[in-house]
């Protein structure tokens, strides 16, 4: 049986609060998001248990949804990024320490070129979130891949930032709205930054050429919560909930879809 909705924020929030002390707190302000993302999935298999659920997540770095997932009780939980973030760097492979505590299966490798046509076997779901707009190479390949991964009714969940969110189309026309740092592109001898953000038509043109079935588009506002300003994080929860009824303006979107 999953945990409840209020044991498995305590839960996320135990195992937050064992990363390296400096990203504790970053991991902590993560766990709302986290939380929707299991519960989400968990749902979607609803009476199945969580236990029997094998999941694979596509460039989800060292942050906390693997880990959660396999804290969680999932089957089987495989993590597949190329690690090589600052972050990564800063940190150095004693991070991999906590994912595998928790039985996280750790692949290292450039998953848009490499693909994973070669994990063998077959996953129930698998996601990417915050990833798909880093990457210099089109995903249609590694996503037809993600499908024939899918077992029959698998699920496949893709979460993104939304290049037209509310925020954007209020701030763009006064000047202020850039996707990324000018130090980020032109400093960095490698750009990790956003290259190029999806808007829910994007998201429905690749569930289309998937060939995918029940189809979702959902939305939520989870930058506002991490905001650095207190009084917008404070406003942020009474802007999301009306939002979500309009995806096309939240600032993260999401694809949900089976496999045929």
């Amino acid at each position: 049986m999953p945990p409840t909705s209020a044991n498995l924020t305590s839960l996320l929030t135990k195992v937050a609060e064992e990363y390296p002390a400096a990203m504790v707190p970053g991991q902590v302000a993560d766990v709302a998001r986290i939380q929707f993302h299991i519960e989400y999935i968990q749902h979607a298999f609803h009476p199945r248990p969580t236990g029997n659920i094998v999941l694979g997540d596509l460039g989800g770095g060292i942050g906390l949804f693997s880990v959660g997932c396999a804290a969680a009780g999932f089957k089987q939980v495989v993590l597949v990024d190329d690690f090589q973030d600052q972050i990564n760097h800063q940190q150095g492979e004693a991070i991999f320490s906590l994912h595998r505590k928790y039985g996280v299966e750790v692949i290292s490798r450039d998953v848009v070129s490499v693909g994973i046509a070669d994990l063998g076997g077959r996953f129930d779901v698998i996601t990417s979130f915050d990833s798909m707009e880093h990457w210099h190479h089109s995903p249609k390949r590694l996503f037809h891949e993600v499908v024939e991964a899918l077992n029959p009714g698998g699920l496949f969940f893709l979460g993104v930032p939304n290049c037209v969110n509310a925020r954007k189309r209020l701030m763009v026309p006064l000047g202020w709205g850039k996707w990324s740092t000018m130090q980020s592109w032109y400093e960095d001898e490698i750009f990790r930054a956003h290259v190029r953000e999806p808007d829910i038509d994007d998201l429905r043109y690749i569930a289309r050429d998937l060939g995918l079935k029940d189809v979702k588009i959902l939305g939520r506002n989870w930058l506002g919560l991490i905001n650095h300003r207190a009084w917008v994080r404070t406003v942020s929860p009474w802007v999301d909930y009306p939002l979500r009824l309009w995806p096309s303006l939240c600032s993260d979107i999401y694809l949900s879809g089976r496999k045929a």
